[in-house]
């Protein structure tokens, strides 16, 4: 069997890091200088690297310069050494030169003046590994103390929440410690500042009933210097008839949408694009794909996308602009405004798929720790309150998808285990998993039963059981509800994979349908039903052999139904994709043998007024 999720070929490839900031330890702070306080208050400046994209054998980084003193700024300049093996190989927004491991970035004749609380960052592209070190900005301390070496406060203790109202919450936190004192705390609600205070407690008000909130806490010492956000602690206010996150939707059914990363390439197609098609309404659940698994950890997949690129004023779910120091940009920050305007859909971070399933044999070797970095990932207090929980889409466990597994039939339940004890149960994890429902097939090679106990659903890959692959067919329809006479191969179907894992033990609730939001098809083809031979695969935008329904529904309608599903021939083309009216059939059938819901994949591939997402919504009712 071809694997069942083809189209999740990354279409824009590009291996990064997660986004690390680090403010300069004191050991690594070298100050040449000794101003006197007054001075040292008038003048105060600090400077903080970021490694902001990371490819293994190069690597993206940033300064900021911050005037946090009281008098303009008229130029700056920070030096830094970096280790025998790493260097700068191109710069903007600053002249960085160097001597030998000795280097300088200063100002160009634009942005050297920095007004009290103003700042200005500078990038550049760098080979090798190291980190800077021995740091000073314009021959003094990076930390902006009046004293080198004057150190950063520590991160506060994560917060607690308690007297959760409809409208209020109080917190509390365990001080953080700094070696001239802390001074006070910001407290943060969904990554903004909301408040700032002198002891370890706040009381939020204004809220909103029936919503999810997000807090951190972060410490100023009295040099204004602050240090590491705390962790984050999740908060749902009371009222508001809020659905339960593990059991929501029409009928208490989940409708769930698959976001690409890499769609806001090529495709164009942003998370503002399910606010104006309707969609964003109308599904209870999106899963954002993909992270990546490497080494046995869960790790970014696109950080440009994610969590860097600047979206336009018309691109914004907002229909703000994002601006150049916004603490975080991309796809994170606009799916965080998506859910200011639809406060019970939820979203999980999504690992793996086709392309990077690779990495889950390393992870299946020490569960714990695989879990616990995907934790650390997903509850990144700079998008914690993004995020609802994780997916795991293992492509596939002790079979073979685009590599071979032999981590044996007990590794997904291992992992899905040393999630659920991670995550714990206020966030959701669960997992995609194939429909090859034929005898000794994928099914059968892992144990999904005991996988299930530690999920609160299987998105089951329904589609792509058929395609253009095999060049000269026959053709079939990739995603059939049932058997049919002449199916080239018994138990590719969706009652088959269903059925299959009810007798294996997974129970229906815990069972999403899985929906293909494009066609597969092939051409060279002269017969109209299904069975004929062909040349090879038909045409498309992004690859051959795969269209989106928004472009067939036009270019080549629907002219015949089998098995559940649609199928089209036009010219010397055939083509099969499901249609509203299949969908429709599809849902009823969802419902019939108790299943959770439907998913699908992905928004892109629907209309720009989302039908096909509202035959799901309509049909689950």
């Amino acid at each position: 069997m071809r694997s069942s999720d083809v189209p999740r070929r990354r279409l824009r490839h590009r291996t990064t890091a997660a986004l690390t900031t680090l403010l300069l330890p004191a050991a690594a702070l070298v100050g040449l200088a000794t101003p006197s306080h007054a001075a040292a208050e008038a003048t105060a400046v600090t400077a903080t690297y970021a490694k902001t994209q990371d490819w293994g054998s190069g690597f993206e980084g940033k300064w900021t310069i911050k005037n946090s003193g009281t008098t303009a700024l008229s130029s700056w300049a920070v030096e830094w050494d970096f280790p025998t093996g790493t260097k700068v190989t191109s710069a903007w927004d600053a002249t960085v030169t160097n001597s030998a491991n000795h280097w300088t970035g200063k100002n160009l004749s634009w942005n050297g003046s920095l007004a009290p609380g103003a700042s200005i960052s500078f990038g550049f592209n760098g080979s090798g590994t190291g980190a800077p070190t021995g740091c000073k900005i314009n021959g003094a301390s990076c930390d902006g103390g009046d004293v080198p070496g004057d150190t950063a406060p520590s991160a506060p203790g994560t917060p607690a929440a308690s007297a959760v109202t409809d409208t209020s919450v109080k917190l509390s936190w365990p001080a953080a410690t700094d070696d001239k004192g802390v001074k006070n705390y910001d407290v943060l609600r969904d990554g903004a500042t909301v408040a700032t205070v002198t002891g370890t407690t706040y009381t939020d008000t204004g809220l909103t009933a029936g919503t999810d909130y997000s807090y951190t806490v972060q410490a100023r010492d009295t040099a204004g210097q602050t240090g590491p956000v705390s962790g984050s602690v999740k908060v749902h206010t009371t009222g508001g008839g809020g659905t339960d996150p593990g059991n929501p939707g029409t009928g208490g059914k989940v409708n769930l949408g698959y976001f690409t990363d890499w769609g806001v390439y090529g495709r164009q197609y942003y998370p503002k694009n399910l606010e104006t098609s309707g969609s964003a309404a109308k599904v209870t659940h999106i899963n954002y794909a993909f992270g990546n698994v490497q080494g046995g950890k869960c790790t970014m997949g696109d950080s440009y996308a994610d969590t860097d690129m600047a979206y336009t004023a018309a691109n914004s779910v907002s229909g703000q602009a994002d601006t150049w120091d916004q603490p975080l940009r991309g796809a994170f920050n606009q799916l965080r405004q998506l859910k200011a305007k639809h406060p019970n859909l939820k979203i999980l971070w999504s690992f793996g798929g086709w392309t990077w399933s690779g990495g889950f044999g390393e992870a299946a070797k020490n569960p714990a720790a695989f879990a616990d970095s995907c934790y650390n990932l997903v509850e990144d207090p700079r998008w914690a309150d993004v995020f609802d929980g994780i997916d795991i889409d293992w492509e596939y466990p002790n079979a073979c998808g685009l590599t071979c597994d032999t981590s044996g039939p007990a590794a997904l339940k291992g992992l899905t285990s040393a999630l659920r004890a991670k995550f714990g149960t206020k966030n959701l994890v669960t997992a995609a998993i194939t429909a090859d429902g034929s005898a000794g097939g994928k099914i059968e090679k892992t144990d999904y039963a005991g996988a299930a106990q530690s999920l609160d659903w299987y998105n089951v890959m329904t589609y792509d059981f058929f395609g253009a692959w095999d060049a000269k067919g026959p053709t079939a329809p990739h995603s059939p509800l049932t058997s049919y006479n002449g199916i080239p191969q018994q138990g590719f179907d969706s009652a088959d994979a269903i059925a299959k894992l009810k007798a294996q033990g997974v129970p229906a609730a815990k069972m999403l349908l899985g929906i293909g939001f494009y066609g597969r098809g092939w051409t060279g083809v002269t017969q109209k039903e299904p069975g004929g031979t062909a040349t090879g695969p038909a045409a498309g935008t992004y690859e051959q052999g795969i269209e989106d329904y928004k472009v067939l529904k036009t270019k080549c309608p629907s002219n015949g139904t089998i098995a559940g599903t649609a199928y089209a021939f036009c010219g010397s083309d055939w083509w099969s994709y499901d249609t509203p009216a299949t969908i429709g059939s599809k849902m009823s059938w969802a419902k019939s043998q108790g299943l959770g819901g439907a998913f699908f994949w992905e928004f892109s591939g629907d209309t720009a007024n989302g039908e096909l997402v509202g035959a799901i919504d309509s049909g689950l009712k």
